[in-house]
């Protein structure tokens, strides 16, 4: 019987390393991309993981690394485009090339990705893409000019995507995490409620993309119910809340 494949980006650390190795251990044939060769060979000492070496932004390079491992493995079942950068110091003032930069990789490197699998899946008639975003991209927050408006326009994209793929038997999936302890998250200066660990991320994204249906994959539950409320909450009552917050 033959493996399931997939392929994972933004793999060499945090949400997408534990979650490469997490369906590694289920017996998938992982396919790991990044930028960071160093880190994707030590993943790859894993008999089932395979190293591709990306840089999402490169649209050429992400469709010349996907033709290359279909030319490699045959086949890929499932998409988890997971590649992200955050820089918390550079968004307390307006940096219009630090908003760039994150909106280039947070955002068009996905589109990158998907672009690059089109084709593919369209005329397989059957496959799965994955995207990981964020909560916070639902609502505008404060000291995030650049990461928050990365993550709204990745769900909107994502939502998107799902009524285009849907048609040609494509599944696509929205995963957004609350607070996973990571380099990125560790830039915080402020306290992140619920926060969790990426092996806790990486098991929940494989039940909900193995075992469930739902196009959101959020968690963990405190945050998914805090951010459906806040997702429906007036403008006015929202303003003031967040205004409250900050001002504390």
């Amino acid at each position: 019987m033959n493996k399931k494949t997939i392929w994972i980006t933004g793999a060499s650390s945090g949400i997408g390393e534990a979650t490469a190795l997490k369906f590694a251990k289920e017996g998938w044939k992982v396919i790991v991309s990044a930028r960071r060769v160093e880190l994707l060979d030590k993943l790859s000492v894993d008999e089932n993981i395979f190293s591709y070496p990306l840089d999402v932004t490169d649209s050429d390079k992400a469709k010349e690394v996907f033709k290359k491992i279909i030319d490699d493995h045959g086949q890929v079942d499932l998409c988890i485009f997971s590649s992200g950068t955050y820089e918390r110091k550079s968004e307390k003032e307006l940096d219009v090339q630090n908003i760039k930069h994150v909106i280039e990789v947070n955002f068009l490197g996905v589109i990158n990705c998907v672009s690059a699998v089109e084709k593919y899946y369209k005329e397989k008639n059957n496959g799965h893409i994955a995207v990981v975003s964020s909560p916070v991209g639902y609502r505008g927050l404060p000291k995030s000019s650049g990461y928050t408006p990365s993550k709204a326009a990745l769900n909107n994209f994502t939502q998107g995507i799902y009524f285009d793929f849907k048609k040609f038997n494509v599944r696509v999936t929205l995963i957004t995490p609350g607070f996973i302890k990571t380099a990125l998250t560790d830039k915080n200066e402020f306290k992140m409620p619920f926060l969790k660990s990426t092996n806790y991320a990486a098991d929940q994204i494989y039940n909900g993309l193995i075992k469930k249906n739902n196009f959101e994959i959020i968690f963990p539950l405190p945050i998914k119910i805090i951010y459906k409320l806040i997702q429906i909450l007036p403008n006015k009552l929202y303003n003031y809340l967040i205004s409250k917050s900050v001002n504390r």
